[in-house]
Parts: C-alpha cells; structure tokens; sequence
C-alpha cells in the first residue's frame, strides 16, 4: 500500500471513531463572522498588551494547513479565503475533550471552525487564542507537502483546486482576473454601451475564420455550431437600433492548445455607431491606460521581465511596412510568389502553396517573424481587403481595408475595423470566401443570408473590436501561458497507468 493510500485508511478511521462517538463530520451549521486577513492587518501592528486587552472574540473558519504539537498546546494555521492565520489550542483553554479531540482526530487539510480572542506569541505573530473549536470538513486526502508544494505544472492545472489551495499567488491571480474583467465591464457601461448576449450556438458559423465544435440539436433535427466569434449577431443589432453594444462572453475554436490558444476562451467585442476604426484606437488605448491605472496604479507594467508601457499615444505601424522593416522580407519579393516561398522556406515558414490570396502568406510571415518583436503596445494598421472580409474599405486606396490589429508583449490583443456594411460588398466578399473553402477549411461552410438580408435594410456606418480578454490578464499578471489565466483548461485525457 501506498503512503497517500495508507494516509487514505487512516483518515478513514479516525472519520468512523468520530462519527462514532456522535459528532458530525461535516455539518453546516457554523457562521463565521470574521476573516484572517481583516484581524492581521487590523492587529498586526498592535503591541502584546495592546492586543491583549481587546476582549472581544473574533471567530473564524478554513482549512488546516499545519498543525505543531508542544504537549499541552498545539499551534496550527488555519486559511481562510483571505489569508492564512496562526491559531492555539491550548489545554488551559478549551475543555479536555476538545483538546483532545484535536490532537487525535483532526488533520492537516480538515475544514474547521474556531473561536476565540486574539494574542501576540513571542515572535510577534498575531494568533487566535481558541476557546470553542467543531469539525466542519474531514478531509480524506493528503495535502501535497508542504516543501514540495504543487509544482509539476500539469497537475496543477488537472487539480486547479490543489493549487489554489496551496500557491496563494494563483489565487491573487484570479481575483486580479475579476477585477479586470469587471472594470472593462464598467467602463462600457460608462460609456453608454448596452451588455447584451448572442446565440452561443448558432445554424451557420460567422464572424471569423476558424474551424469550430458542431453539436446536434434532437428537437430540430439539425446540427449546431458553437460560435466561433458574436460578431454577425451584434451588427444585426446595430441594424436594429442599438447604436453601442458589446458582449463580454466565451468563444469556442477547434483548433490547437498552446501556450497563447485555448478551444474555450473568453472575448470581448464591442460595436459603436457613427465611429471609426480610428475612433476605436483612442478608446482602446483610453480602456487600456485606464485599466493598469485601476490593477497596477501605474501606467508601466512589467510581463516577463519586460516593462510596457501604456501611456497613449501607441505606436502605429502599417501592416507591409513591419514585414520588411521588422519581419526583414525583402520588399521587392512581397508580390513575387516563388521567391516569397523560397524566403519562407529560408526561415523554416510552411506557407500554404495551395492558397491564391497572398496575404495569407503575409499574415503567416508576419505572425512568425514581426509578431514577437512587438513589445510596447503597437497598432498594426492598413491589412490588405483580401484577408479582412468584415471590414470596411479604404476611400483611398480600396485594396486596404481600414482595420487595425493591437499587439503587445508579443501577442495579438485586439482585432478591430470600420465595418463593412455595403450587402453588395459583403455579398461578393463572401462568395469570394466561400470559392476558397477547399484549400481553406477555416472558412465557413455557407453564406449568412439572413445576416445579408439585415445589411439591406440598413447597417449604420459603425466600427467594432474584438480584445482577447484572457490575453490581457496574463500581460496584468505576468503569466507565461494562458492556462494560468483559465481556471479549469482543457488537456488531454491523462493515460491510465
């Protein structure tokens, strides 16, 4: 038998001798009025006599995290949502069936609830001196140890509970991951943008290019997409009369996990009426700044050892000009085909052969070769028609489309454009995709004709974004790799042994 299975049957034990004896093991009927770290920093700087005089009882709830044994007291730490807090279960103080209650039966990981008055140990350490104490969670499994901690990274993410239970800076970062999220909320709010919600499954995929998870629906008899991006039903309803809405929600892609890509991800995308691609720049850098202001306090913030700095203006940058500025592609060969593959080939780049449109192969090139590069937050603007089929044309140069691309420590962040609301344009636009679908399977299947259908009663002139809010959290809280921004992200199925 092994030692967490053998841990495992004595615990099991000790869980019948209690139940035994008539208590229960895991009641629900204690209410805790106060939170460890509330009493430490409103204590902590109390003197032993200061401390000492406070008579009220403070009580408090959470779970065992060390426990230390020294005859007639035991000290432990208990944490709580809050904090962790050092409490004392001496025999002087509580009843002897209590006391012994504790040292026998109760473990490191076992929920508990307490009582008492505060007082300082002679290290200066804040503790809860305990007068009551009841069981309220037996916990049958070993905590991980606690030198070892919870480090191998994959079960850390398969276990997000142990980890959030152990590595207190994990939990710091969702928390940051709520207030970002509810700040972004605000602002739009703010600005008078309604909060609506769109289909997550939807008859025809739309709104994007990526190849998405298909459902079946038994009442219809059909099958279902689970939205690859909102954007189709949030312009359907700017047709309606909504002129500022925006969706804070999940987006699904059956594509590859990585280090910057999860299937289920979570995205913001807002549209504003009688606005701009250019209008949008302004609000995004104003969101941004706005946002390190509120979470860092501070328009400098530091992701990887690398400091960005948020203070608008931002750099902008056109989309040809950073392949050969940035990416070194020669600008002669951008139009030339066979040596722009042999230049690929140069630098280990896979360009689809297959596909007409030679912007993909510049989106490609860009992706591995400028993408990286672009640390401080860089607007990448003037992306060709071909490869931005939602988007409005240039007045001036009608090949280019009057979008943007925001990047930032090495990431796409934002993706935005004047939208495109011609439905003879779009028409044609689409059918142009839809031509290219067998050397493309990212493409949609079939055209949206009700959303063409919404474009001819009238879409007024507008702009939309789309920002990868998992993205933004880990440049906020400096974190190598999208799982660690995701509570629960998907793995693959771990192989039985």
């Amino acid at each position: 038998m092994g030692e967490e299975s053998q841990i495992i049957k004595v615990r099991l034990e000790k869980l019948q001798k209690i139940e035994k004896e008539g208590i229960k093991a895991y009641p629900n009927d204690f209410r805790p009025k106060d939170k460890a770290k509330f009493l430490l920093d409103r204590y902590q700087n109390l003197s032993s006599e200061e401390i000492e005089n406070i008579k009220a009882e403070f009580s408090l709830a959470g779970r065992i995290m060390s426990k230390r044994e020294m005859g007639k007291i035991v000290f432990a730490h208990l944490q709580d949502e809050t904090d962790r807090i050092q409490i004392l279960v001496a025999k002087s103080e509580v009843s002897p069936e209590t006391f012994e209650f504790f040292k026998k039966y109760l473990d490191i990981g076992d929920i508990i609830g307490v009582t008492g008055r505060l007082i300082k140990t002679k290290t200066g350490e804040v503790t809860l001196l305990v007068k009551s104490l009841k069981l309220l969670t037996k916990s049958l499994r070993p905590l991980p140890e606690k030198y070892h901690g919870l480090r191998d990274v994959e079960l850390r993410y398969r276990r997000r509970y142990l980890d959030l239970i152990m590595n207190p800076k994990v939990k710091e970062v969702f928390k940051t991951r709520t207030r970002i999220i509810q700040y972004i909320r605000d602002y739009f709010i703010s600005e008078g943008f309604l909060e609506v919600e769109t289909p997550m499954m939807q008859s025809i995929v739309g709104g994007a290019s990526a190849k998405p998870f298909i459902t079946y629906h038994n009442a219809l008899d059909m099958n279902f997409y689970l939205r690859i991006a909102p954007e189709l039903y949030l312009k359907r309803l700017l047709v309606g009369g909504f002129e500022r809405v925006f969706e804070l929600n999940r987006n699904f892609r059956n594509e590859g996990v990585s280090s910057k890509h999860n299937p289920e991800f979570t995205m913001l995308e807002f549209y504003e009426a009688y606005a701009t691609y250019e209008d949008l720049m302004k609000r995004t850098e104003e969101l941004f700044y706005g946002l390190a202001l509120e979470i860092k306090g501070t328009p400098k913030i530091t992701y990887q050892e690398q400091e960005i700095d948020l203070t608008p203006p931002w750099r902008r940058l056109r989309f040809l000009e950073a392949l050969v500025h940035l990416g070194g592609v020669p600008e002669e060969i951008l139009r030339d085909r066979a040596k722009l593959l042999e230049f690929a080939k140069k630098k280990n780049i896979e360009l689809n052969i297959k596909d007409p449109r030679i912007g993909k192969w510049w989106t490609k090139l860009f992706e591995e070769l400028v993408e990286p590069k672009l640390i401080q937050p860089t607007f990448v603007v003037e992306f060709p028609v071909e490869i931005s089929p939602l988007a409005r044309r240039n007045d001036l140069n009608p090949e280019l489309a009057d979008r943007f691309e925001l990047y930032m420590a090495g990431k796409e962040i934002a993706n935005a454009f004047s939208e495109l609301n011609d439905p003879r344009d779009q028409r044609k636009r689409f059918e142009e995709q839809i031509a290219l679908r067998e050397i493309d399977e990212e493409i949609p299947p079939e055209i949206d004709e009700d959303f063409l259908m919404a474009l001819e009663y009238g879409m007024p002139p507008c702009a939309g974004e789309g920002i990868g809010i998992d993205r933004v959290i880990m440049i906020f809280t400096d974190s190598p790799s999208i799982r660690e921004v995701i509570l629960f992200p998907h793995l693959r199925k771990k192989e039985e042994t």
